[in-house]
């Protein structure tokens, strides 16, 4: 099947679709596009201004700039316990994104399988079916606080199955994994001589004293993981499209291979600023202040939410989002009354995979006035369904 084909296989985000619709209609609180609320930390801006003043404005290696890649380095060995070489286990990528597009195109051959946890982030199942593999949705719910199971995921397998993604903590659910989960999926992937890609891009929105363990960390699984992480929401930069991939030396070859004929690089002031970004203890102080921020908006909505009439709700441990599911429900129509209706935009479940059928995403990355404004509106919507 050619590109064209796959393209016309692949539907638009429902999240891009919502996020449009919301804009058509005035007053319309959104709890849809998963987009952090504050602006980049000045520091970080003022380091970027620094590199144009220093005249870096031109390309950098297709890798990315050598004191990023150093920084990053420092920052995985102290922060994930992940050991990386900077000039052979690092690349820089223009946002996460761009990297599940490069690292699978490094190993996925035609009609080969990957399992993913469902509900899953839309670019996972798109990325895979983009190289010509077959997304295989292995569900999780939230009676579990929707942790895949293990047993579940060697009952998906095939003589195909060639790669596991996972993403802790989660886009939409919330969900962490444990250690322990951790422990079990590389026991698998050994096992079975399968590729595992970590998606951790929101590694350091974490709550109520929860681990993040890093897949890669484990032992013998350096060679196995792709480590995929981003700069977007940790440091509020959504719009700068930065990120970056750590894997054996290999993979990251032909990554920056495929990278050189894609985009060349990423931008380079942004690179510059970024790496000043990682050394400076400001940005500690900015991570953990939106952090501590966004867990008191989780404690709200969650408490909103359980409270409310044909919802069931599991307490998320990372990220900011909620993923309630709607009893007797269908998510489409309701996301779409819930717009018109009560103006509050929430993507539906299904937009996430099967398993998020009959579930909602709500984004709490919002001010606190505004998700207060949504949850009356909610309420009230939803007492008034039959």
């Amino acid at each position: 099947m050619s590109i064209p084909d796959r393209l016309d296989e692949i539907p638009p985000s429902g999240i891009r679709r919502l996020f449009e619709l919301a804009g058509r209609h005035k007053g319309v609180i959104s709890l849809g596009i998963g987009e952090p609320d504050f602006d980049t930390p000045s520091h970080i801006k003022e380091y970027a201004k620094e590199a144009l003043d220093l005249g870096m404005s031109h390309y950098t290696p297709n890798n990315g700039l050598k004191i990023l890649r150093d920084a990053i380095s420092v920052k995985l060995l102290k922060d994930n316990r992940i050991q990386a070489d900077p000039d052979k286990n690092i690349m820089v990528t223009a946002g996460g994104n761009q990297a599940f597009l490069l690292s699978l195109s490094t190993f996925l051959r035609e009609g080969e399988e990957v399992l993913i946890p469902s509900p899953c982030f839309v670019t996972h199942s798109a990325a895979v079916r983009l190289v010509g593999g077959k997304a295989v949705e292995v569900g999780t719910y939230i009676g579990r606080g929707f942790r895949v199971a293990p047993e579940d995921l060697r009952k998906a397998m095939t003589r195909k199955t060639r790669c596991i993604i996972i993403n802790s903590p989660n886009n939409p659910t919330g969900s962490v994994l444990r250690r322990k989960d951790l422990e079990e999926i590389a026991e698998i992937a050994a096992e079975r001589n399968l590729r595992v890609i970590s998606d951790e891009v929101y590694e350091k929105v974490i709550y109520d004293g929860e681990e993040h363990v890093s897949l890669a960390s484990l032992n013998g699984m350096s060679e196995r993981v792709v480590t995929i992480n981003s700069f977007s929401k940790t440091y509020a930069m959504t719009g700068w499209r930065l990120g970056y991939a750590v894997a054996d030396e290999s993979t990251i070859a032909k990554m920056t291979k495929l990278q050189m004929y894609l985009d060349a690089c990423p931008m380079s002031f942004g690179q510059y600023a970024v790496a000043k970004a990682l050394g400076d203890p400001r940005s500690k102080v900015s991570i953990e202040a939106m952090r501590s921020e966004y867990e008191s908006r989780r404690n709200y909505v969650y408490g909103r939410l359980r409270n409310m009439d044909g919802m069931e709700v599991s307490k998320p441990g990372g990220a900011f989002y909620i993923f309630p599911r709607v009893k007797g429900r269908g998510d489409v129509t309701l996301s779409e009354k819930l717009l018109l209706e009560a103006k509050v935009a929430a993507v539906p479940g299904s937009t996430f995979g099967k398993y998020g059928v009959n579930h909602l995403r709500l984004c709490y990355a919002t001010a606190m006035k505004y998700l207060e404004e949504a949850m009356d509106r909610m309420e009230k919507f939803m007492g008034k369904i039959p």
